[in-house]
């Protein structure tokens, strides 16, 4: 090993640029390798902060809390393609306040009688909104400001960077390959890109784990109608039975969405796990690995959190090498 040989990240999504540019920003050498940049999935993404369904809690809570203040401090800058932006997430049914509402000083109950007929209860809170497409590109053009180096290549395994000080796993849906982990699987999302009609606040409807979600981001010309979440489905074809009941179901909320013309579909597969790993091993020729998948649809809220962990641990096993 050279004195500049790099660090190696596999995976071009949120999570592998953001967990580059936390690595350069410590003053490490970084390399990104990914057979696409950026990743597929999270330029499907719709995206809004919100640490849903993903464990274990603890931690999550401590990643959210980290990323939410780096995404205050990015909404400041319109080219970051993030945004705050006030909303209302509704339920048919009577649900209980989330756990991670105290995270958030603006989040109240709504009053029944302000919400929609057919719903029940409600919650509104201001959160970061991200335009992915844009705000992925920012996070490339910051990484390779920053002296970061990007190659274009489908890993087949973590033993291929020979050179490499430490390779970090932010592959997603493969990470779980790379690292021999049955436990990741794809969940399958779909959304359709519309021309904004006027909408201004975003809108989620609590669907507890029904496949059909109903939700909708605006950013500014255009709204993110969303979703759905295919359980096992890693499939990245459009559905386009799939996308016309995603079009039905924003319409019965905001009419206006239902003669928006479409822009485009995007289509993901959330690389879920029971738990999202942040963890250190080792290869067998003791080169440190540093794991960071399983983040289900929770990615962008957890990228900076979790990056900041994966510099830490890099940090730690380094200093233990000079040591």
């Amino acid at each position: 090993m050279t004195a500049n040989a790099p660090i190696v990240v596999v995976g071009a999504g949120v999570s592998g640029l953001t967990t580059g540019v936390e690595l350069l920003r410590a003053g490490l050498p970084v390399r990104v390798v990914a057979e696409e940049i950026p990743g597929r999935t999270s330029l499907a993404a719709g995206a809004m902060w919100g640490p849903y369904l993903v464990e274990p809690w603890a931690k999550v809570r401590a990643w959210s809390l980290v990323s939410l203040a780096v995404f205050q401090q990015l909404a400041e800058s319109a080219e970051t393609g993030v945004r705050m932006m006030s909303g209302v997430e509704a339920s048919r049914h009577p649900v209980e306040v989330p756990p991670w509402s105290e995270l958030l000083p603006e989040f109240r109950t709504c009053d029944p009688a302000a919400l929609l007929p057919g719903f029940v209860s409600g919650h509104r809170f201001t959160v970061p909104l991200v335009d992915m497409p844009v705000y992925l590109d920012y996070l490339r053009r910051r990484f390779l400001e920053l002296g970061g180096e990007i190659e274009t290549h489908r890993v087949q395994a973590l033993s291929e960077f020979e050179s490499a000080i430490a390779v970090v796993n932010c592959a997603g849906l493969g990470a779980g390959e790379l690292a021999d982990d049955l436990s990741v699987r794809p969940i399958r999302g779909q959304h359709v890109v519309v021309e904004n009609p006027g909408i201004t606040e975003f809108f989620s409807e609590d669907t507890g784990m029904s496949p059909d979600l109903v939700c909708f981001y605006p950013h500014g010309t255009t709204v993110v109608l969303g979703g759905t979440a295919i359980d096992g489905d890693g499939s990245l074809t459009k559905d386009e039975a799939a996308a016309k009941g995603i079009v039905e179901r924003c319409a019965v909320i905001d009419p206006r969405l239902a003669d928006a013309r479409i822009v485009e579909h995007r289509v993901g597969a959330r690389p879920t796990r029971p738990e999202v790993r942040v963890e250190s091993t080792r290869r067998a020729d003791g080169v440190p690995v540093v794991h960071n998948y399983g983040h289900g649809g929770a990615g962008v809220t957890l990228s900076w959190g979790c990056a900041q962990e994966v510099r830490d641990l890099i940090g730690d096993v380094l200093n233990e090498r000079r040591g």
